[in-house]
């Protein structure tokens, strides 16, 4: 797979595409702008060798209309501003009009395309719709790794089109550490995860079986595990009719030498919110109708010292409703450990970087990866579709 650096992008239009699917607040201003910070080492390269650049992405989920409410507007305006120079929205993706910008652009010159997902055609990878945009470019640069795992038209369409592409500097350096993490780790390699279900992650924990030495399972998740071996989990969320594919799946880590690590205590709560009754209990003592909502002091403890000789950690999933307070403490016990750790340390998914960004330790991760899906999809030992389009 080439890398950007490989192609030579001197007055060549070349067409990047990014996620900057921003959030922004009721008056269209971008209330985090990491992900448009994270494509700037690939923008600046184009445009120091003199490119012409043309960006296009997706925003919120408009369903194949054109909804102004999910225009890119307040994204270009907001990028022309970091770069100190105009940024030019086009007024579609596709078009006569949108063909004609592009055609009359001058080295140095940044364009960014309307909302890709004014149009189903986008989602659905239609080939006709694909090919009207290739041919607005010399060059396709994919840098958009939240979306690779995707096969929509502007991660796999394009490249078909486009004889000369790469990818960014923000995707390679996502598969980059992802390979370091993963594929050539240094022992031991501790995989914690957590999060809501089961389902979501079961192709993920099977993969790391094979990869990791040892591995925490933490939030909602846990309760499936628990109950799989007889524990009363009270009113907590579990996933019913996986309990014996979770039983199967400790089996398995127990003959692959795998060590789990499970709750031993939580923070349980007569009912899910901020303002519920909580109290510490032990993982056979949660009261019936209350709810296991984090983990305890205890696990927090065996959690840390489980973490205390990793070398590698891969971190997907909350370890509790780490958005209520009440249920935030061990999410950000978690965040403290794996940031003072001596590991190299990765995590994936937005409710951890949430967690991470909420805890104040952003800048003693080694990695926070920008694509939830994405990181999932190569977790579970897949390929991604944006990254196969390119080789």
């Amino acid at each position: 797979m080439n890398t950007i650096r490989d192609l030579e992008l001197k007055g060549k239009r070349v067409l990047v595409r990014v996620d900057f699917n921003v959030p922004m607040d009721d008056k269209k201003n971008i209330t985090d702008d990491i992900r448009i910070r994270r494509a700037l080492p690939t923008i600046q390269h184009i445009l120091e060798e003199d490119g012409k650049l043309i960006l296009c992405s997706h925003m919120g989920r408009p369903k194949g209309q054109r909804n102004e409410e999910f225009s890119l507007a307040p994204v270009a305006a907001h990028l022309a501003k970091i770069l100190d120079r105009e940024v030019t929205l086009a007024p579609d993706c596709i078009g006569a009009e949108s063909e004609a910008m592009v055609a009359a652009m001058q080295a140095g010159d940044v364009v960014m395309l309307e909302n890709l997902r004014f149009y189903n055609e986008e989602t659905d990878n239609d080939p006709n719709f694909a090919a009207k945009i290739a041919r607005m470019a010399d060059v396709y640069i994919n840098d958009a790794f939240a979306v690779s795992h995707r096969a929509h038209a502007s991660v796999v369409g394009i490249p078909a089109n486009v004889a000369e592409k790469a990818a960014g500097n923000l995707l390679q350096t996502e598969m980059d550490f992802f390979h370091k993490a993963m594929d050539v780790p240094v022992r031991p390699l501790v995989a914690l995860v957590g999060g809501a279900k089961v389902s979501s992650k079961l192709g993920a924990l099977e993969n790391m079986l094979d990869k990791v030495d040892s591995m925490i399972i933490g939030g909602a998740m846990a309760n499936t595990f628990l109950k799989s071996q007889g524990v009363d989990m009270g009113a907590s969320k579990t996933e019913d009719d996986l309990l014996d594919t979770a039983r199967e799946f400790v089996g398995k880590a127990e003959a692959k030498g795998v060590k789990i690590y499970l709750p031993v205590d939580f923070v349980a709560a007569d009912r899910f919110a901020a303002d519920a009754v909580c109290k510490n209990v032990t993982f056979r003592d949660v009261p019936e109708n209350w709810m296991a909502l984090d983990i305890g002091p205890a696990s927090t403890i065996y959690f840390q010292e489980a973490l205390t000789d990793a070398r590698t950690i891969v971190w997907n999933g909350p370890m509790g409703a780490f958005e209520m307070d009440a249920f935030a403490r061990g999410t950000m016990a978690m965040c403290q450990s794996v940031a003072s750790s001596h590991a190299l340390s990765i995590t994936g998914g937005g409710d951890s970087n949430a967690a991470v960004k909420k805890s104040g330790e952003s800048a003693n991760i080694s990695y926070m990866s920008t694509g939830g899906g994405a990181f999932l999809t190569l977790m579970e030992g897949k390929t991604l579709p944006g990254v196969e389009a390119l080789r």
